[in-house]
């Protein structure tokens, strides 16, 4: 039976956009899983899978389902042990642990500074409103507001991926020689910011720029399949 994968999108099913959804279609596509992606919009999200879940990504394995990109690694690994590994042991488990706390700490709020605006545009009338009225009630100000910090806020972003850029100067991917989960959690907050907007995060000579396109080439090149935002 096919995994079902339960995937954010905007009034465009075909620009799935959510960061979390990305680490989620990578780690399927790592351990060579087929899933068929069910377009979800954020109102939709209250609903699936009878509410088990106040996000996405979710999946539906048969007769299990699973919420929350981490978890779902976790699960896909331990259900799947024949198929390559998204971890490489326990030690890659709590590697990985790390590398979503990083992210989340310090990838994941500048590129919400510079992607809100496009987000929004990407949803349709409804979900639009729920983005501006949710968002705006967690930043206290209009979201053109949160957008025009990016430019003063981007200097001390790139400063802070120092740790990733050092780390890539020995080895190609987070993983080592191949990437494991924790390159798909990076991966997928810039994929994010790459989908939402033109805004260029990074120099084009930065060694992250290198990573991030051998990224979007891996698995027959899925991170591709979505074109950057124009």
């Amino acid at each position: 039976m096919t995994i079902l994968l339960y995937d954010l999108v905007g009034h465009d099913v075909g620009r799935p956009f959510s960061p979390h959804c990305w680490k989620t279609k990578m780690a399927l596509a790592h351990k060579g899983l087929a899933a068929t992606k069910v377009p979800t919009r954020f109102l939709e999200v209250p609903g699936v899978e009878g509410g088990m879940s106040k996000t996405v990504p979710v999946i539906r394995d048969g007769e299990r389902v699973v919420a929350d990109s981490f978890a779902i690694a976790l699960y896909l690994d331990e259900a799947y042990p024949d198929r390559p590994t998204l971890f490489g042991g326990e030690g890659g488990k709590a590697m990985a642990r790390f590398i979503e706390r990083w992210s989340q700490i310090t990838i994941h709020p500048y590129v919400a500074t510079v992607a809100l605006t496009g987000l929004h545009a990407m949803q349709d009338e409804a979900n639009a409103a729920y983005f501006r009225e949710s968002r705006e009630q967690r930043y206290g100000k209009r979201l053109e507001e949160v957008v025009a910090n990016r430019d003063a806020g981007l200097s001390a972003f790139r400063a802070a991926l120092e740790p990733l850029r050092s780390t890539l100067a020995y080895q190609p991917f987070i993983g080592g020689a191949s990437p494991l989960f924790a390159d798909y959690i990076v991966f997928g907050a810039l994929q994010w910011g790459r989908i939402a907007s033109p805004f260029q995060l990074l120099d084009d000579g930065d060694s992250i720029v290198s990573w991030f396109e051998r990224c979007l080439d891996l698995h027959g090149g899925i991170g591709r399949q979505v074109a950057a935002a124009a």
